[in-house]
């Protein structure tokens, strides 16, 4: 039987993307959520499952992310200079399937007979392999398809949906079961292994259907002559590409606003693990903040999509931004009511679901002006804001929480609950976050792109229609 013929976006562009296409690319968001997940719970298992202190663990993290914050623009610089061939991006993915896998489980077998600074080093070592060498290896490859996958501003926001949606089922699995299922397997260091080893097998399978069914190409049921694909580039030297990102203002606003949403997000994977054992008194109760959270999780990614045709790209953000802020304010008048507390939460949790699916799409429209104010798209180099903003925001968030419990004398065998602690904890549960809709409002004001883009893209093809 053959396929209904696919039509065209609001603005006359041939759309190109069916279901399975976008299931099969949103896998590849679970498995970067896995990971990123999984780091955010390091600093909690390092502090009570290995005892090491936080003080050296939020250390050990910022030094990771440090050089890791460099890797991402490398990265997209070998994308961008790879051969022309009939693959460019694709290939990346299969190569690190393997690796993320095994070194997924080998973050947690900290070797617990060996003195504390052979532990920190061993903790410095399998955290930059995992996020600074194969998470970037696969997520700047990954982040580049969306760009080269449809050439439809409509498709991309789907797109970038889907893969938000995927990635915050990965992000609840996480912080809905690892606590109580590393308890119900026993609460020590062999639970967590067993759990990541699990995680590791499903992320394995998931990049591998990505792999499947990417393509690097604007095609629609194979129909590709009348579909422009994405051009190679002239190749463009490192300190150019450099300079070309960072004089380009709303790559760096795209940038700013990836690492403020990961701040948040690598703060509420392991925040709340915290807030729960010594707020409430029980750590177990993460588990039905978890499952609550999933109701805003559900309505923000239907109520996204609607927002985005009502409002747009920018001014949904700007709500959903208000939306955070208003939640964080609400939670200071009363930080110790579980129910209340869990409820405004849920508004933390609505409010950062748009950025998640519109991070690429904004990332996106900053190619279009690269190739407009500068004449280089560096599809692989612009989208490595994506990926450097999800390391690094994520790397900021976990080593935040260490520091605010190494500043407090964080002990993770006492009985009360100090003073000191317990305003760490509200740090980086409540001001924390705050600070991050606050930032991400002010630059979404600014941002003023998206209004400008179809006089860009009109200028762009009449330039391309010349040569």
């Amino acid at each position: 039987m053959a396929k209904k013929p696919l039509g065209k976006d609001k603005m006359g562009i041939q759309k190109v993307m069916r279901m399975p296409d976008y299931l099969g690319d949103a896998a590849g968001q679970f498995s970067l959520n896995a990971i990123s997940g999984l780091v955010g719970q390091l600093t909690y298992f390092y502090t009570d499952k290995v005892g090491v202190a936080a003080g050296a663990i939020a250390t050990a993290l910022l030094i990771v992310k440090i050089l890791d914050a460099f890797t991402d623009i490398i990265m997209g610089y070998i994308v961008d200079h790879t051969k022309p061939g009939k693959e460019k991006y694709r290939p990346w993915i299969l190569r690190m399937i393997i690796p993320m896998a095994v070194v997924m489980v080998l973050m947690f077998t900290v070797p617990s007979n060996v003195s504390s600074p052979l532990q920190i080093a061993y903790m410095f070592i399998t955290n930059f392999l995992f996020t600074a060498v194969i998470y970037t290896i696969i997520c700047v490859p990954y982040q580049a398809i969306m760009v080269v996958r449809t050439n439809s501003q409509e498709e991309r926001a789907k797109m970038g949906t889907w893969r938000a949606a995927a990635g915050y089922v990965s992000g609840m699995i996480i912080a809905v079961m690892i606590i109580p299922i590393t308890n119900m397997l026993g609460g020590d260091q062999k639970a967590w292994v067993i759990f990541s080893a699990g995680l590791a097998v499903i992320s394995a399978i998931l990049l591998f259907v990505t792999y499947k069914t990417s393509k690097e190409y604007a095609a629609a049921d194979g129909q590709t002559a009348e579909i422009p694909a994405e051009p190679e580039e002239e190749s463009v030297p490192f300190a150019e590409t450099l300079k070309c990102l960072f004089r380009n203002k709303y790559w760096v606003m795209a940038l700013i606003l990836a690492i403020c949403s990961n701040i948040f997000y690598g703060l509420s994977n392991s925040s709340g693990t915290y807030y729960c054992k010594w707020i409430y008194g029980n750590d177990n109760l993460v588990g039905i903040l978890g499952g609550v959270g999933l109701i805003p999780t559900i309505l923000g990614f239907v109520v996204t999509p609607i927002m985005i045709k009502t409002l747009g790209v920018t001014k949904s953000l700007r709500v959903s931004f208000v939306i955070g802020i208003i939640g964080n304010v609400l939670r200071i008048i009363n930080p110790y009511n579980f129910v209340y507390n869990a409820v405004l939460g849920c508004f933390s949790t609505f409010a950062n679901i748009p950025m998640m699916c519109l991070l690429g799409t904004i990332t996106a429209m900053s190619i279009d002006y690269n190739e407009y104010k500068f004449g280089k798209r560096m599809v692989g180099s612009s989208q490595a804001a994506a990926s450097f903003g999800s390391k690094v925001g994520n790397g900021v968030g976990a080593s935040m929480i260490g520091w605010c419990l190494a500043i407090a004398a964080y002990d993770a065998t006492a009985t009360v609950l100090t003073p000191a602690v317990k305003q760490a904890i509200f740090t980086f549960n409540i001001y924390a976050p705050l600070a991050m809709f606050v930032i991400m409002f002010i630059v979404a004001m600014k941002f003023d792109l998206e209004k400008k883009l179809p006089e860009i893209q009109a200028e762009l093809q009449k330039k391309n229609n010349k040569n």
